[in-house]
């Protein structure tokens, strides 16, 4: 009895391993694998090729990558000026629709006018050097001085007299020179300039065509980069 189970099993398992062949067909006909080989088309055309060629068949078909899309590239800094200050009211209020917030900074130009000539003695390093130097004078005979105790480069110098007019100062300093005072020196005193210059920072193209664009109704300005990016 065992051996006939174990024979009917040895059996079911050939069946099925035939059937997964194919040598038996499928349940919807009667098909077996070389029947279905001979009905397959072009089969003298099939060929096998490796991983590499398939991969670049893939990719051959594969459609292609988007195109990256330039942005637009921003202006560091640009200038515009030298406006004096009834220019500079007009100026900004053409800019004004631009609403360009803090990219948009106006700024002083330094100092370049002079305003007069200074006689004075060069900084003494303290207060005690310089009234030491003040008794000097007044020995000399000379009284009008005035000892320069504020923040400026003269600091702990003494003035000897403020002109409008270079040829002044150089009178008083002859003068100052035929009483003893040989220390003394002329010195133009400058004055802060008048002048405005504007500076656009990170601007569109577009931005900086329409600023040239508003630059250009005012003849005696143009625009450059920057010459002193803060």
């Amino acid at each position: 009895m065992l051996k006939l189970i174990f024979a009917l099993l040895v059996a079911a398992n050939a069946a099925l391993f035939a059937y997964g062949k194919g040598y038996l067909g499928q349940f919807s006909g009667n098909e077996h694998e070389p029947a279905r080989l001979q009905k397959q088309q072009n089969v003298d055309k099939l060929q096998l090729i490796n991983a590499s060629k398939a991969e670049a068949a893939a990719a051959a078909i594969a459609p292609p990558p988007p195109v990256p899309r330039d942005e637009p590239a921003a202006i560091a800094c640009l200038e515009a000026g030298n406006f004096l200050l009834a220019e500079a009211r007009k100026f900004e209020d053409r800019l004004a629709p631009l609403e360009l917030g803090d990219r948009q900074q106006r700024r002083n130009l330094p100092g370049q006018e002079v305003s007069s000539y200074i006689v004075h003695i060069p900084p003494q390093g303290s207060r005690a050097a310089a009234e030491k130097k003040a008794d000097e004078l007044r020995n000399l005979g000379v009284n009008n001085f005035f000892v320069l105790n504020d923040s400026s480069p003269l600091r702990w110098g003494i003035s000897l007299g403020v002109f409008r007019t270079e040829a002044a100062a150089q009178a008083q300093l002859a003068a100052l020179n035929k009483q003893g005072v040989q220390s003394a020196r002329v010195a133009p005193r400058y004055t802060g300039s008048k002048q405005l210059i504007y500076q656009f920072r990170d601007i569109s193209e577009e931005t900086k065509s329409r600023i040239d664009k508003i630059v250009a109704k005012f003849p005696e300005q143009e625009t450059r980069s920057c010459t002193n990016v803060r």
